[in-house]
C-alpha cells in the first residue's frame, strides 16, 4: 500500500503528486512532512478513480486495513485545482449497529445517533441518489431520528442499510468517481477553466469525530481576511459538529479569537487555539502561501483535516502576494506571477459586491469593466443635464455615436442595444474608465417612448434606477451594494516590481487631457494613440467644424480652420505638458466628415439657422456626403489628401504646441501618425505636406524642433506592402481594430449580434475583436513587421488597437519583437503586469 502509486498511504515519501493525485492529497502529504496532527489518510490517484468509474475497484480490504479496526472514515475529492470542485465529501463511513453501540457506551446515545444519522442520510442522498425529501418527516435528533432515517432508507431501497464498512466504502468511491464523469459536472468544471479530461483523485481519511465528551467540534481558520487581504484571524468554530458545519451559517458557531461580540474557541480551549495559530503560521512559511486550515477538536485535541489556499478577492490577492514577498516567504517575481492580470481591472473600478443580491434584467457584452448605478436617460443632452444636477445616470442608447461623447463623460455608465467589443461605446468606455455593457440584444429599447423592456418583460422608464456591470455584462434592476476601487500601497508596490522586470514598453491610448492624466497616473510610458477627431465634438467646436464642411472652396476651409487652430494647439500643449517629455503619438483626422453632421430633421434645422443657409441646401449637402460603406469610404489619409487643409491645420497645431510645451519643460518630440494608409504614394504626399508646414513654423517662430512621422497599419495591403512604406516612416503602429475588421470582412459594430453563436459552434475559437487572431491577423502583423524591419532596421513597431491590453496579445507582440503596445488608460496596469509575467516566464524557460 505504501509504495502503490495508485492507492497509497500518505507518508512523507509516498509517490504523490499534484498532477496524479490532486491538490488535496499533495497538501496533506506536505502537512504530514511538517509533522502536523493529520489523521491517517490513503490517497487514490486519477488513474485509480478512472478505473473505479469503469467498474474496476481497488483492493478495498487493503485500504480498510490501513486504519484502526473501529475507525470511521471520510472520503473527500482531490482535483488538480481546488477551484474545479468535485463531489461533496461523505463522512462517518463504517457506521453500523455494532459501531453505534460502542459509540453509545463511549459518548452517549445523543452523540452516537447524530453521527450515525448523518451518515445514513448522506449515503442515501449522495451515494444511493435518493430524494432528500424522503427525510422530511424524520425526527429532529436523537435515537428516534436514526430509526426514522434507517426505516425511510429501507422503504425506498427495498433493502436494509448496508452495514459492512468495506461495502459502504466501495459504494462511496464508485458514486464519487461516476459523479466526476457526469455531463453536468464536466460542463461545470470546464466553465471554471478545467480541461475536458481533468482527473480526480480521492482521499480516504480517518475521522476525527468532532462530537463527544469534553470540548469537541470542527471549524476553519486563516490568518488573513479573504476580502481585504489584511492580517486578521478569521474563521468559525462550532462545538459538537463535523466537516464544515461551522461555516454553513449556523447561528451557534463561535468566533476563533476572543471577541466582544460573543464566545470564542480561545475562551473554551486556549491551548487548542494557540496550537492552531502556530500550525497556520508554519504552513504559511513552509507552503509559501496563506492557507485556510480545516480542523477538528476531539476532547481538546487538535486534528488538521485539510489545508487549502485562502479564498480571496482581487484586492486580497494583491495584498497577500505583496506581503508574502515583503516577508521573504516568496520572491518578487513569484508574487507577480500569483496575481492574474485581468483581476487588476476589478481594483481600478467600483464593483458589485460578491454577496450582493442581483436582480438581472438583461445581459450583453462586458465591454468596459466596473459597475455603475444611476437613473436611466436616453440622450446625451439628458445625461449632461443630470450630471449638472448632481444626479448619477446611465446613458441608454441603441448605439453611441461620436456626438454622444459629452453625454458619456457625464454618465456613470452606458448601456447599448447594439455593438461589439470594439464598438464606439466600448472603446470610449474603456478609454475613460466608464462601465459599459453593449449588445444587450435580449432587451428592447424604445427611444421615443423612453422605455427599456427587460428580458423578462418588465418595463423601465426614464428616471428608473438600474445598474450596469461592465465586468460580466449584466444589467441589474435597482442599486446593489458596491465595493469601491482600491489602489492602495500594495497595488503600487506590485506595479513597481512589474516595471523592474518587464521588457516591453506600455503606452496608453488617450484622446483628451483627462485621459492623458489617467495614463500618467497609471505610469504609462507615453501616448501610443491620440484620436484627434474626438476633440472636434466639443459644442463650441462642432459648429465651426460643420461650417468648414460646408465651405465652398479651399480658401474658405482654411479661413474656418484658422478658428479651430488655437483650440487644437491648446489641446496638444496640454497633452505634451501632462506627459512631461514622454512620447505622444497623434493620429491625424480619421473619420468621414458626415459623422459630424446631424441626421435628424431638428438638428438639420438648427444647423441651417447657424450657417444662415436654406434647409434644403443643408439636407441636400448631407445627403450628397452619405456613403454606402463609410468605413471603407472617404476617411483617414484619403480625406487628408483630398481635403489637405485639415491635416495642414493639425500639423501646424502640433508643431506650435511642441514649441510651447518645450519652452518650460523637457523637449517634446511629437509623433504624427497617418491613418488608413494602403499605398506608398499616400505617405509621400502627406509627408511632403507636413514637412512644408514644419518648415513654415520653424521660419515663423525662429526655433527648431524634431518630430517623427509614421503610419497606422490597419489595412491588409499596408501590412503586405510594408517594405514600400517603411522607408518613409519612423514607426509602424498596427491598428488591430480595423485590421481585424478588414481581414475578416466583419463589421466590428455589428459582429456582436452573431459572434457568440460563431464561438459556441467553433467557427472562431474566440471573438477576434476581443482576443487577437494570432493565426490570420497575427500573420499580417508578422509580415508587416518583418518586411518593415528589412526595409528600415531601426523602425519602431507597436500595436495601438484595443488588443493592446490583452495579455495574449502582449505575448504575441513581445515574441514578434515589437517595441511597445498601447491600450486604454485603465488597462495600463493590466498590461504592465502581463508584460512582467511574460518576461519572468521567458527567463524561467
Amino acid at each position: 500500500m505504501q509504495n502503490n502509486p495508485n492507492t497509497t498511504l500518505v507518508t512523507p515519501t509516498a509517490p504523490i503528486a499534484n498532477n496524479t493525485h490532486g491538490g488535496r492529497a499533495k497538501c496533506l502529504q506536505r502537512l504530514v512532512r511538517l509533522d502536523l496532527p493529520v489523521p491517517r489518510t490513503v490517497a487514490l490517484s486519477f488513474e485509480a478513480v478512472q478505473n473505479i468509474a469503469r467498474g474496476q475497484l481497488p483492493d478495498i480490504a487493503a485500504i480498510v486495513s490501513q486504519f484502526p479496526e473501529d475507525a470511521l472514515l471520510c472520503v473527500r475529492p482531490s482535483s488538480e485545482d481546488p477551484d474545479w470542485g468535485g463531489p461533496g465529501a461523505v463522512l462517518n463511513i463504517g457506521m453500523n449497529d455494532t459501531r453505534f453501540q460502542a459509540l453509545v457506551d463511549e459518548l452517549g446515545a445523543e452523540a452516537a445517533s447524530s453521527v450515525y444519522t448523518r451518515f445514513v442520510q448522506s449515503f442515501a442522498v449522495d451515494v444511493a441518489r435518493l430524494d432528500p425529501d424522503m427525510f422530511d418527516d424524520v425526527a429532529q435528533s436523537g435515537p428516534q431520528a436514526l430509526q426514522d432515517s434507517l426505516r425511510a432508507y429501507e422503504i425506498e431501497m427495498e433493502e436494509p442499510f448496508p452495514t459492512d464498512p468495506g461495502e459502504q466504502l466501495a459504494a462511496v468511491l464508485k458514486s464519487m468517481a461516476r459523479a466526476w464523469d457526469g455531463t453536468s459536472a464536466r460542463l461545470l468544471r470546464q466553465a471554471k477553466g478545467a480541461p475536458a479530461d481533468a482527473g480526480l483523485g480521492l482521499v480516504v481519511q480517518q475521522m476525527a469525530l468532532g462530537v463527544g465528551l469534553g470540548e469537541c467540534g470542527s471549524g476553519v481558520l486563516q490568518l488573513v481576511d479573504s476580502d481585504t487581504g489584511l492580517p486578521q484571524i478569521t474563521g468559525r468554530y462550532l462545538s459538537q459538529s463535523q466537516g464544515r458545519d461551522a461555516v454553513e451559517g449556523d447561528s451557534s458557531a463561535l468566533y476563533l479569537g476572543r471577541d466582544p461580540r460573543g464566545p470564542s474557541l480561545e475562551d473554551l480551549v486556549p491551548e487548542a487555539f494557540a496550537e492552531l495559530q502556530e500550525h497556520a503560521a508554519l504552513m504559511r512559511v513552509k507552503l509559501r502561501a496563506e492557507m485556510q486550515l480545516e480542523f477538528a477538536v476531539d476532547n481538546g485535541k487538535v486534528h488538521i483535516l485539510d489545508g487549502v489556499r485562502v479564498p480571496r478577492s482581487s484586492r486580497a490577492a494583491v495584498r497577500i502576494a505583496v506581503r508574502l514577498a515583503q516577508d521573504k516567504v516568496i520572491s518578487k517575481a513569484e508574487a507577480l506571477m500569483r496575481v492574474e492580470p485581468r483581476t487588476l481591472s476589478e481594483l481600478l473600478h467600483r464593483q458589485v459586491r460578491t454577496n450582493a443580491v442581483r436582480d438581472v434584467i438583461g445581459s450583453g457584452i462586458a465591454a468596459s469593466p466596473g459597475a455603475a448605478t444611476g437613473a436611466i436617460v436616453f440622450t446625451a443632452t439628458e445625461a449632461q443635464a443630470s450630471a449638472a444636477r448632481g444626479e448619477p445616470c446611465i446613458l441608454v442608447r441603441r448605439e453611441t455615436a461620436p456626438e454622444d461623447i459629452r453625454g458619456m463623460h457625464a454618465a456613470q455608465g452606458v448601456l447599448t442595444e447594439r455593438g461589439g467589443i470594439t464598438s464606439h461605446a466600448a472603446v470610449i468606455g474603456r478609454g475613460i474608465g466608464l462601465p459599459c455593457v453593449v449588445g444587450a440584444s435580449d432587451m428592447r429599447f424604445h427611444r421615443r417612448r423612453k422605455e427599456l423592456v427587460a428580458s423578462d418583460g418588465r418595463v423601465f422608464s426614464a428616471g428608473d434606477i438600474i445598474t450596469v456591470d461592465g465586468t460580466n455584462g449584466q444589467v441589474l434592476a435597482g442599486a446593489p451594494e458596491m465595493r469601491e476601487a482600491a489602489l492602495d500601497e500594495s497595488f503600487q508596490t506590485l506595479m513597481e516590481w512589474a516595471d523592474e522586470l518587464r521588457d516591453i514598453e506600455i503606452r496608453a491610448n488617450a484622446d483628451t487631457p483627462a485621459d492623458a492624466q489617467t495614463a500618467r497616473n497609471f505610469q504609462a510610458e507615453g501616448i501610443g494613440l491620440c484620436r484627434t477627431e474626438h476633440m472636434f465634438f466639443e459644442p463650441g467646436r462642432l459648429t465651426v467644424m460643420r461650417e468648414m464642411i460646408f465651405a465652398a472652396s479651399s480658401q474658405d476651409r482654411r479661413a474656418v480652420l484658422e478658428r479651430l487652430l488655437p483650440m487644437q494647439r491648446a489641446d496638444f500643449t496640454q497633452l505634451f505638458r501632462i506627459m512631461e517629455g514622454k512620447p505622444v503619438c497623434i493620429r491625424l483626422f480619421d473619420p468621414p466628415l458626415h459623422e459630424f453632421l446631424p441626421t435628424d430633421r431638428a438638428g438639420q434645422r438648427e444647423l441651417a439657422d447657424a450657417l444662415d443657409l436654406p434647409l434644403s441646401d443643408v439636407t441636400r449637402r448631407i445627403d450628397a456626403m452619405m456613403e454606402y460603406n463609410p468605413m471603407l469610404g472617404l476617411r483617414g489619409v484619403r480625406l487628408g489628401i483630398t481635403v489637405p487643409e485639415i491635416y495642414e491645420m493639425q500639423a501646424r497645431a502640433i508643431f506650435e504646441a511642441t514649441l510651447d510645451a518645450s519652452a518650460d519643460g523637457d523637449p517634446v518630440v511629437p509623433e504624427i501618425m497617418i491613418p488608413l494608409v494602403s499605398a506608398k504614394r499616400e505617405v509621400e504626399l502627406v509627408k511632403a505636406s507636413i514637412d512644408t508646414v514644419a518648415s513654415s513654423v520653424r521660419l515663423e517662430k525662429g526655433q527648431d524642433f524634431n518630430y517623427r512621422l509614421g503610419v497606422m497599419v490597419e489595412t491588409p495591403r499596408a501590412a503586405i506592402r510594408a517594405a514600400d512604406i517603411a522607408p518613409h516612416c519612423a514607426f509602424l503602429s498596427f491598428g488591430t481594430n480595423d485590421l481585424t475588421q478588414m481581414t475578416y470582412g466583419l463589421s466590428r459594430d455589428d459582429a456582436g449580434r452573431f459572434m457568440s453563436d460563431y464561438v459556441r459552434q467553433g467557427v472562431f475559437p474566440e471573438d477576434p475583436f476581443h482576443s487577437l487572431d494570432t493565426d490570420g491577423v497575427g500573420e499580417l502583423l508578422q509580415i508587416g513587421a518583418q518586411r518593415g524591419r528589412e526595409a528600415r532596421p531601426d523602425i519602431t513597431l507597436s500595436i495601438c488597437g484595443e488588443h493592446g491590453g490583452n495579455p495574449e496579445s502582449i505575448a504575441f507582440c513581445r515574441a514578434a519583437g515589437f517595441n511597445y503596445v498601447s491600450c486604454s488608460p485603465f488597462r495600463v496596469p493590466v498590461a504592465r503586469l502581463a508584460a512582467a509575467q511574460l518576461a519572468i516566464g521567458h527567463s524561467i524557460s
